[in-house]
């Protein structure tokens, strides 16, 4: 014969959930870390995290804690935000959510959240079940918790976060310091993306600063919009016609690139010493020479690209 299983009220297995059922998780954390397929022990209830107590803080298998909330009920935003709070308070690299009845907004926030922090987050089913008139067992089920495909978008999005930042910082200061030697970008506001630029005198016409990992430069870019390929190349051109003047005025061979198959040009001058992933107290040396490198591209090109200037053929 073959017995039916039975679904148990969690309050006639478990009366209390702290009295009852975080004692038990406590003495068979083992149970737990099956369902979920990760190595938990060292189980200790009511931890201290600030001004709260944690229902239970285990470690998984390197050493780093496992944060534990229980709710035996169906899901609730209280219960959420403690288990976010607990986690941080005790630096806590994973947090697992133990409850009756999880809510739909809840699996979906558990989600958001492995997406978007590099904790890991498990929301778990809890039921008791026996089958015929055998002794009530637990039942845990997984219902969310992280994939790899989640934690490596997460880490992408913190990677992007932390690039953001660093650069926000470097223009920041690269326009202070430009403000001492030139008034050419004195009205530019810092930025996230890998350039800042402004107008060179003639529309479509940008003089800007790049910056990459370990390389950095200066460059006019030449665009003057859709439909503008033809007029952005014989505006090129016209400019690598005064090739050796402009050099001859920069101080040094420059990179012309055409693009072609592309709708924009460009003019530019690399800086080698570095770039926005060196060493910031190397930061000033590299901005120096690209605030140097930008007024001499700025000063070469002047001549040939000033609104009076009829030297640039299209209009």
């Amino acid at each position: 014969m073959i017995g039916r299983l039975q679904r148990v009220p969690l309050r006639e297995v478990w009366r209390y959930e702290a009295l009852d059922f975080t004692r038990w998780l406590e003495e068979n954390i083992e149970v737990l870390g099956e369902a979920l397929e990760l190595n938990l022990s060292s189980a200790e209830r009511e931890r201290p995290a600030g001004s709260f107590s944690v229902d239970l803080v285990a470690e998984d298998d390197g050493g780093d804690a496992v944060v534990i909330e229980c709710q035996l009920e169906r899901s609730d935003h209280d219960h959420l935000g403690k288990l976010v709070t607990y986690l941080s308070a005790i630096e806590a690299r994973t947090a697992i959510w133990i409850v009756a009845d999880p809510r739909p907004e809840h699996v979906g926030a558990v989600s958001w959240l492995n997406g978007s922090s590099s904790a890991a987050f498990y929301l778990v089913k809890v039921e008791a079940v026996r089958i015929g008139e055998s002794e009530p067992a637990p039942l845990l089920t997984r219902i969310v918790g992280p994939s790899e495909e989640i934690q490596d978008a997460g880490q992408t999005r913190k990677d992007l976060a932390e690039r953001y930042a660093i650069r926000r910082r470097f223009w920041s200061q690269l326009l202070e310091r430009a403000r001492e030697k030139t008034r050419l970008h004195s009205a530019i506001s810092p930025s996230t993306g890998g350039w800042i630029g402004t107008g060179a005198g003639k529309s479509g016409l940008g003089l800007n600063y790049v910056i990459r990992q370990h390389e950095s430069g200066v460059e006019l870019y030449i665009d003057r919009g859709k439909d503008a390929d033809e007029e952005n190349k014989a505006i090129f051109d016209v400019l690598m016609e005064s090739k050796d003047q402009i050099e001859d005025d920069f101080g040094d061979e420059l990179a012309w690139q055409r693009l072609e198959g592309k709708r924009a040009c460009r003019i530019g001058k690399s800086v080698v010493i570095g770039g926005y992933r060196d060493e910031e107290d190397r930061w000033a040396e590299i901005q120096d020479a690209m605030i140097d490198a930008m007024i001499r591209l700025e000063r070469a090109l002047r001549p040939h690209v000033r609104p009076k200037s009829r030297s640039l053929a299209p209009r």
